[in-house]
């Protein structure tokens, strides 16, 4: 009976994914792809496994660092999980999400912190939130020569005035400002836009008129990519898993599984086992009984 071959953990070296691949993949039609990632282990994995984009998203506030909401994260906490997550992906476009408070005060403010997200965080691009009271930021980062991806529809960083994390775009009035924002964001210098949770026709119209990608999360399968919270699709949580989410894993519970095991081995005096140990040479052995016990 033949041994299975094993499996290799290594992938060949993909060219680097550029705002310029972005695209192109839109004009022949092929998918784009997303997810977050907030540290090393992970940003290799996912890079690994050749997802086109990676953000580190300010959803870190809440699947990494607990907070009910993305509100509390602050730009040095960004930047400290930008550099893992770019220590580890080397070919997906890099993007950094601009915290809450970051780019709000001043088009010179948001401009300054955008660039740190490239000088200090070794981010390809940014992503921040909102529709035409954003364009002037826009403007002004993306003429420094930093590339900007906007967020129209469910902006969390808006929660409270939002009433809560709930869908928009649902009546005419309020897709049809969003349908004019989407045609700002790109005007602005945009690259690429991410729809969250609007209706499915709405997103795909959107996605119709626009040049530049769109990515959706919540937002139905006629947007140009899609985008998914790596901890939400590998099942992290069971607190909480939102209704557009596919789970593709379920590692909250195999994760308790395991440390209950390990618990019970160390208990048990199972663990360590012989294999999991260092030992000394007999001779050597013998030697410090002699000089410690006289």
């Amino acid at each position: 009976m033949s041994t299975p071959a094993p499996v290799s953990t290594s992938a060949p070296i993909r060219k680097k994914v550029t705002t310029l691949t972005y695209r192109q993949k839109k004009e022949r039609g092929e998918p784009i792809t997303m997810l977050t990632a907030y540290d090393y282990p992970t940003a290799m994995a996912v890079d690994r496994a050749g997802v086109d984009s990676i953000l580190v998203g300010d959803s870190l506030a809440m699947v990494v660092l607990g907070y009910e909401n993305t509100l509390p994260v602050t730009m040095e906490e960004m930047l400290h999980h930008c550099r893992a997550v770019a220590r580890g992906a080397k070919s997906a476009l890099l993007i950094g999400d601009m915290p809450f408070m970051s780019y709000q005060v001043s088009v010179e403010e948001a401009t300054r912190n955008a660039g740190r997200f490239l000088q200090q965080g070794g981010m390809d691009a940014v992503k921040l939130e909102g529709g035409r009271e954003r364009a002037d930021a826009i403007r002004l980062i993306t003429s420094a020569g930093i590339p900007v991806m906007g967020h129209l529809g469910l902006t969390p960083q808006s929660v409270h005035q939002l009433g809560g994390f709930r869908a928009q775009g649902k009546t005419a009035s309020a897709a049809k400002r969003l349908v004019e924002d989407a045609l700002i964001l790109e005007e602005v210098g945009c690259f690429s836009i991410v729809l969250e949770s609007v209706p499915a026709r709405l997103a795909e119209l959107i996605s119709k008129k626009l040049s530049i990608p769109t990515i959706g999360i919540g937002a139905g399968a006629g947007c140009d990519g899609q985008v998914l919270v790596t901890h939400d699709l590998l099942g992290l949580f069971d607190r909480f898993t939102p209704k557009f989410v596919k789970k593709y894993a379920d590692f909250h519970h195999e994760m308790q599984k395991a440390f209950a095991d390990y618990i019970e081995d160390v208990e048990t005096k199972r663990f360590p086992a012989p294999e999991h140990t260092v030992e000394m040479k007999d001779e050597e052995w013998e030697t410090l009984l002699h000089e410690v016990n006289g």
